[in-house]
């Protein structure tokens, strides 16, 4: 009978944790309670980026601990105390597995090689930042901070190769990149929810659009709301529902810029704010079509589309590197031109239009894109065993 391997310990570093919601923090916090779940020992170390949060604590089996946060720097935050966190964290850990962007990534690589530990990297995405003065200091920083990290790593996992091949930062470290799926955990929603949720919004019997996310730049939530009215012209009725933050985003004033679309719209825009995982499994049954018109590098794939299919709704995504990827796996959707209001207008009016052709098979979805698959691939990363 095989010896069971020993639990790891595992060091988790990232700039924000729960409860902010970003794709990146769904990510780390499904892969780290999985982890715990499985007997290893697993610690977050993040920021302290709002007051009230406590320093440490345990959420599900996680042991969560947060760095003083000095400055807040757009998007980002400054941590100049974050060397005094990490040192005894790596020192008692087995693994280090940092999560890029993040500012401080060389500072956690460098004490990770000293202490010779194994380091792993999630490429979360590209960093793309918007043109301040503050950003031609703030760019170049964080790609030499990743660039070191990167050279550090022993293993750097992308979502899909795709991405990693269009990928400026991934390019460098092509024979490190392994693509591991993304972890994707969605309850199936009961009969009836999808009618009840329409029926809250006074929506029955109309051709809804749907949108899952932060209300941010990099979402283009701009192109989405100038191809409605080009839709509305083959479906008069049609209705688009925003789910998620869209006046207090981290970093952003997009929602602030949008408001004169969105008013142009009149009643036909709906925000439903953020949605609970209650919520959202109903909000993706009750949508005909989600769209994902994301239109930089700053997506990387995007989790809601596979959220949806596994509701039995399609998808219209970007033709991006990386997120373009689960409708091209599954069918389940088309692609859209990037920034390109038309395009997505025409792209949408075609799966409205033929909703068999599109619809996903949840069960397929759910065999595709399993979340213990992604947390095995993991195991093996950190154990060095992925070339066995």
């Amino acid at each position: 009978m095989p010896v069971a391997e020993r639990p790891l310990r595992v060091l988790m570093a990232l700039t924000y944790y729960v409860p902010h919601v970003s794709g990146l923090t769904v990510y780390v916090q499904r892969l780290a309670n999985r982890l715990a779940r499985r007997g290893h020992q697993v610690t977050v170390l993040t920021s302290h980026y709002e007051p009230h949060f406590a320093y440490r604590e345990r959420i599900e089996g996680v042991r969560v601990r947060r760095v003083p946060v000095m400055a807040r720097v757009e998007k980002g935050v400054a941590v100049p105390a974050l060397p005094v966190w990490a040192v005894p964290l790596v020192a008692r850990a087995d693994i280090v597995h940092v999560h890029l962007p993040q500012l401080e990534a060389a500072v956690l690589a460098v004490i990770a090689r000293a202490f010779g530990k194994r380091l792993i990297i999630t490429h979360h995405c590209d960093l793309v930042l918007p043109e301040r003065p503050i950003n031609r200091l703030a760019g170049p920083v964080s790609d030499l901070s990743h660039r070191i990290a990167g050279r550090c790593a022993d293993r750097i996992v992308t979502y899909t190769r795709d991405y990693a091949e269009h990928s400026p930062y991934l390019r460098r470290f092509m024979d490190r990149v392994r693509p591991v799926l993304p972890p994707v955990i969605m309850r199936q929603a009961e009969p009836g929810e999808a009618e009840a949720f329409r029926a809250r919004l006074g929506l029955t019997g109309r051709p809804l659009i749907g949108f899952a996310a932060r209300i941010a730049a990099e979402k283009g939530v701009d192109h989405l709301l100038r191809a409605l009215p080009l839709v509305a012209e083959a479906f008069p009725d049609v209705q688009l529902a925003l789910a998620g933050e869209y006046e207090k985003v981290l970093g952003e004033q997009t929602y602030h810029e949008i408001r004169p679309l969105v008013e142009a719209q009149g009643d036909r825009v709906r925000f439903v704010g953020n949605l609970s995982q209650h919520g959202i499994a109903a909000f993706f049954a009750a949508i005909d079509v989600l769209a994902v018109p994301s239109v930089n590098s700053t997506e990387s794939f995007g989790l809601v589309q596979v959220e949806a299919m596994l509701q039995g709704t399609p998808v219209v995504a970007s033709d991006l590197p990386g997120v373009r990827q689960p409708v091209r796996m599954t069918g389940a959707g088309d692609v859209a031109p990037v920034a390109d209001h038309r395009g997505l207008a025409g792209t949408l009016v075609r799966v409205l239009r033929e909703p068999a052709r599109f619809r996903p098979v949840p069960a397929q979805i759910r065999r595709r894109f399993d979340p213990e698959a992604t947390v095995t691939a993991y195991e093996r990363l950190y154990r060095g065993q992925e070339d066995d």
